[in-house]
């Protein structure tokens, strides 16, 4: 008897829909199975076996044959052997075929008939949305996951036995085992967090004014200064004056951590922006992604949020030059034998370093590095990726005066204050467009969006003609001198706009020659 089962398939971030079509005929008893498997999959028949065995489910002497399509894309991970048993059930007409009506199925099962949980489950159901799939049968541990998703049926199973009692049931009484009343998106968003502020940071203003510059517009920026200036203090309270996160950013990034398997049971969204700062010991697999089974790396999971890198000339050469796409592509693609992946990367990269070695160029009283070493370690910073930094800036030692002033520091809700309010300027300016912040923009339109009167060009061109720069790098300084704008409250880009975004620029200043 043959019988069709709808479940679901992880290709990369996407999900899409697979078939699990199970046929059990008389013939040499056997379990064969078929459709481009990983052996993860390859090993469900066992996991399966057992399984049924010990759901109380005997498994007459057939033969069983199971293909999973689409059978030109692999399949990876457990997820298939939940629906591979139903299959097998509804085939030996222990399930009657009605049971599986428009129902997705997934997850993984334990040798004593546990149904555990599997990743990938809210891209999954999303899917199976978009298909008019009516209901979703998964792990009661991805159930708060799944149920994000509005207008379709949730169904959480512990075991295999309460699975086959549900699909057994009649169809008016399955609307009693519908998951409870799932938590709305918006009520689920948590409370900022009030541990790290600010408020908390003596002196470096200009420092706290270039990361209020680069939050506004989303752009990159670099910190450069001694150890002890308050270069990591400053960026890990970065997360505190961003926006929230929208309604569709909130399940962008939280689809990639399900697919990712970061999704904890209790927490069904990630609803602050996230803030990843991994050590510079760091593998290249592990912060671009892939793997054997191919996995978001750590510049992924920082999508919509900041990745900071503390110590940016320590990270291997070939780590820091991974950064080189997505820092102008806002994604990142991994190529394998059997498929490519592309991953989305858009995310803010905040990165953190010392002048030198030792760390206190150009104070010759405490420096000891020679010229060459000091230009062989700035030399791990290649011209390309600076060139994709919008904004540079030193932050210097801090002064005993700035630290006993009594004046009071501002607060990140004020600084978060007048960077929701660029955000909003930039929102309105590019409504309708594939844009969202003034980073985005491409060379192409940047005339359109950021025009300059004759001063400002004509200051533009003696800058470009002065300072040698690139394409890029022009077009940077004026993207940036739009978010000051904008933070000013201005429409249009002025000389002092241009003056502060320059002074963004140090690389292009001779700081690395």
């Amino acid at each position: 008897m043959y019988s069709r089962v709808i479940t679901g398939a992880i290709n990369g971030i996407e999900s899409m829909l697979a078939t699990v079509e199970v046929d059990v005929s008389r013939g040499m008893p056997g379990f064969e199975m078929v459709g481009q498997l990983s052996n993860e999959v390859k090993e469900a028949k066992e996991r399966v076996r057992v399984a049924l065995k010990n759901a109380s489910v005997e498994i007459p002497p057939k033969r069983i044959t199971v293909s999973i399509s689409p059978a030109e894309t692999r399949k990876e991970g457990a997820s298939y052997d939940l629906p591979i048993a139903v299959g097998i059930l509804v085939s030996l007409g222990l399930i009657p075929k009605e049971g599986i009506g428009s129902t997705l199925i997934v997850g993984e099962l334990g040798l004593d008939g546990s149904v555990r949980a599997v990743r990938g489950v809210l891209p999954t159901v999303q899917k199976a949305k978009q298909e008019r799939i009516k209901r979703c049968i998964v792990p009661a541990a991805n159930v708060r996951e799944g149920a994000v998703i509005d207008n379709i049926e949730m169904i959480g199973v512990h075991t295999l036995a309460e699975t086959i009692a549900y699909l057994r049931e009649v169809e008016e009484r399955k609307a009693q085992r519908i998951a409870p009343a799932r938590q709305t998106l918006m009520e689920s968003f948590e409370a900022p967090d009030t541990e790290l502020d600010f408020v908390e940071i003596n002196g470096q203003e200009t420092v706290k004014r270039a990361v209020e510059v680069a939050a506004a517009g989303f752009h990159h920026i670099l910190l450069i200064g001694p150890p002890g200036s308050g270069k990591t203090m400053i960026a890990k309270r970065i997360p505190t004056i961003l926006p929230d996160l929208s309604r569709e950013e909130s399940l962008e990034v939280s689809t990639i951590y399900s697919v990712a398997g970061q999704l904890d049971e209790d927490k069904a969204l990630i609803t602050k922006r996230p803030f990843l700062d991994p050590h510079h010991t760091i593998s290249e697999q592990a912060l671009a992604g892939g793997g054997r089974i191919p996995r978001p790396g750590v510049i992924s999971l920082a999508h919509r949020g900041v990745l900071f890198m503390d110590e940016l000339p320590e990270f291997r050469h070939n780590a820091i030059e991974i950064l080189r796409q997505p820092l102008e592509d806002k994604r990142i693609h991994i190529a394998r034998t059997y498929g490519n992946f592309v991953y989305p990367a858009d995310f803010m990269l905040v990165a953190a370093m010392n002048p030198c070695p030792c760390g206190y160029f150009p104070d010759r009283n405490r420096c000891s590095c020679s010229e060459a070493e000091v230009r062989r370690y700035l030399s791990r910073i290649s011209g390309p990726i600076l060139d994709r930094i919008d904004v540079v800036t030193e932050a210097p030692r801090v002064d005993i005066r700035q630290l006993s002033a009594d004046m009071p520091n501002e607060r990140s809700a004020a600084v978060r204050k007048r960077v929701m309010g660029a955000r909003e300027r930039q929102k309105h300016r590019y409504r309708g467009t594939r844009y969202r912040f003034n980073a985005e923009l491409r060379a192409g339109d940047v005339k359109q969006y950021c025009r300059l009167g004759m001063d400002e060009q004509e200051m533009m061109e003696e800058i470009f003609t002065m300072m040698n720069l690139s394409a890029r790098a022009y077009h940077k300084i004026i993207k940036v001198a739009r978010t000051i704008a904008d933070l000013d409250g201005k429409d249009a880009i002025c000389t002092e706009h241009i003056s502060e975004a320059i002074c963004y620029r140090i690389n292009d200043k001779g700081y690395w020659s």
